[in-house]
């Protein structure tokens, strides 16, 4: 079996979820020792791993992306190599991503660029969104910031090794928001002796609809939980809390659309003489292509003879890769896994062998495309 491949199956069966990767990392840095690269930096933004390969002379600094983290959903499918973790598994196909940059690794090894450094960054955390911000405000990232990023996706619908692309927003920015209201409890024969948040919660969801009319480009609102009280129906609640996930497609319109929500939470809160608290978690900035970036990879697209699809609205879901795309010229892509795929996330999914060949392909000629042009 290839050697590639047998990793990645391996990797499968011992998953990690965000912030606990270190037996993930550890196989990450013994793949990689005989490969000898120029340098290797550890416990990046946690336990984030680099591998720096440099040219044969000075230019630009590359760095391609991939996750280190698994899932905390139970696996049901039934591969050979199926999770060994109970509850935990690779059903996004960051085992995928890790391999072929690793085959990148193996490519780098053996064939050097003819110009500038390549850093091969295997990040934690990505399924929380705190990976990409850990890695970022390192202060060992400085060593190694980029002036170009790469990253893939593998995507479940699209036919298998096709490519998947777009220009400027390639996936949504989001964040969750928790707004707890602070009032105080009384008997519920006497709620007017109380301070109950159900109405400004409430007015708060109801409210949600027209925010995002006044927004413009698609942005997104989505309650996924309310609590108010306890269940005591002698009790009229004295606190209660709404939990959001907001979500757009530009960056400026998702922080409109958190500072429209914060501002009208604050108003109900105040007509309704409440304390508020405010909470983010899981915050992913958008994805946005940088044309210079996005040229380097479809000039590989196109040495390789990949069949290429535009996409007409960016996905809606995110990727923690999106803040590296704030902070420097980056691209991503989908990489097809098959119209009759599982899933993303689905406890069936997973990633398909045959596309390692396809991921190294592509970053391998994204880096020797880049050594032939002159800094």
């Amino acid at each position: 079996m290839n050697p590639l491949i047998q990793l990645r199956h391996s990797l499968h069966q011992h998953p990690e979820i965000a912030g606990d990767e270190h037996q993930t990392a550890q196989r990450i840095l013994d793949f990689f020792r005989p490969l000898k690269p120029d340098e290797i930096i550890e416990e990046l933004g946690g336990t984030g791993l680099a591998f720096i390969f440099k040219g044969k002379s000075p230019g630009k600094r590359l760095l391609f992306r991939c996750e280190l983290d698994a899932l905390p959903i139970i696996e049901t499918g039934n591969p050979s190599y199926r999770s060994t973790i109970p509850g935990k598994g690779h059903l996004c196909g960051h085992d995928g991503h890790m391999a072929i940059i690793c085959g990148l690794g193996e490519k780098l090894s053996q064939n050097r660029p003819e110009s500038g450094e390549v850093v091969l960054l295997f990040q934690p955390a990505e399924e929380t969104g705190e990976g990409a911000k850990g890695v970022l405000e390192d202060p060992k990232f400085d060593k190694i910031r980029p002036d170009f990023a790469f990253a893939l996706h593998n995507l479940p619908g699209f036919p298998l090794h096709q490519i998947i692309t777009r220009k400027g927003s390639f996936a949504a920015g989001s964040t969750g928001m928790t707004l707890q209201f602070i009032g105080k409890t009384s008997h519920a024969a006497h709620p007017e002796d109380g301070r109950n948040p159900a109405e400004a919660i409430s007015k708060l969801i109801l409210a949600l609809p027209e925010i995002r009319k006044g927004i413009p480009g698609y942005c997104l609102a989505t309650v996924i939980h309310v609590q108010i009280g306890s269940l005591a129906f002698g009790t009229s609640a004295g606190t209660g809390s709404v939990s959001l996930t907001l979500r757009a497609f530009d960056q400026k319109n998702l922080e409109q659309l958190i500072e429209e929500v914060e501002n009208k939470a604050k108003q109900l809160a105040k007509t309704e003489n409440l304390d508020i608290n405010m909470q983010f978690q899981e915050s992913f900035a958008v994805s946005k292509n940088d044309p210079a970036a996005a040229k380097l990879a479809e000039q590989a697209f196109e040495n390789l003879a990949l069949e290429v699809v535009e996409k007409e609205d960016p996905f809606r879901w995110s990727e923690d890769f999106g803040l590296f795309s704030q902070s420097c010229p980056a691209y991503l892509f989908g990489l097809g896994t098959g119209e009759n795929s599982p899933q993303l996330h689905e406890p069936t999914y997973d990633f398909p062998d045959e596309l390692i060949e396809t991921g190294v392909g592509i970053f391998d000629r994204i880096v020797r495309n880049q050594s032939e042009i002159k800094s």
